[in-house]
């Protein structure tokens, strides 16, 4: 027993990795490609793409969202596991590194699952909202730029149905959250929404040593 969260060293890390992951071969081709392009960090760790697809399929999820794209890996885990007729709107800026993620979303056969829009995501959240969609989505994935998370956070909540799951990457920021000489605006961000998101009682909470910090919040 334990009563804290442990670190994985690299070879615990791997030991992890070769007893649990079940990784999709086309997710495992995507993550060696995307590993080797500028700004390859942004890239979800497969432990996070894996936990997600069980959260859909724990929730049953229908209709999901995803603010923050990068190359697809994280579409992709989601489109994975939602039914033929299911969908997920994902948001992001950038034709390039998207264009990629087009790739690897035909090739696994789940385009039709995702529809991309390409505006920034305040702007499709809000849309969504304005077209009366509010309560219709099971889960959301926010993973994009930091200075924006709260208000994609309330967006995200505001369109998730009550039961609903909001995930949200990168919650404990490489631990720059307790680093006392930064005062960034992305790391002042990331530390307000956390603090935000403890004091919600519109949602049950759960932060998770996973990857960069994974926060799980379900709607009540």
């Amino acid at each position: 027993m334990s009563s804290r969260s442990i670190g994985l060293d690299e070879s615990l890390y791997e030991y992890f990795l070769s007893v649990s992951l079940r990784e999709p071969e086309v997710l495992a081709r995507l993550r060696e490609e995307t590993a080797s392009m500028p700004r390859a960090g942004m890239q979800i760790s497969p432990e996070q793409g894996q936990l997600m697809r069980l959260l859909i399929e724990l929730l049953g999820a229908r209709r999901a969202l995803e603010v923050g794209v990068f190359t697809g890996y994280s579409a992709l885990s989601v489109a994975l596991a939602l039914p033929a007729d299911g969908r997920l709107i994902a948001c992001d800026v950038d034709e390039d590194y998207t264009a990629v993620a087009r790739r690897y979303w035909q090739a696994a056969g789940v385009d039709d699952r995702i529809e991309l829009r390409l505006a920034p995501a305040v702007e499709t959240l809000d849309a969504l909202v304005a077209e009366g969609r509010s309560g219709e989505f099971d889960f959301a994935f926010i993973d994009a730029d930091k200075a924006n998370y709260l208000g994609y956070y309330e967006r995200c909540l505001e369109l998730v149905r009550r039961g609903g799951l909001v995930v949200i990457d990168n919650t404990l920021w490489q631990g720059r959250v307790i680093d006392v000489t930064d005062e960034s605006d992305e790391t002042e961000a990331v530390r307000l929404l956390n603090r935000v998101l403890r004091d919600d009682d519109r949602v049950t909470l759960s932060m998770l040593p996973v990857g960069d910090g994974l926060t799980l919040a379900r709607k009540r």
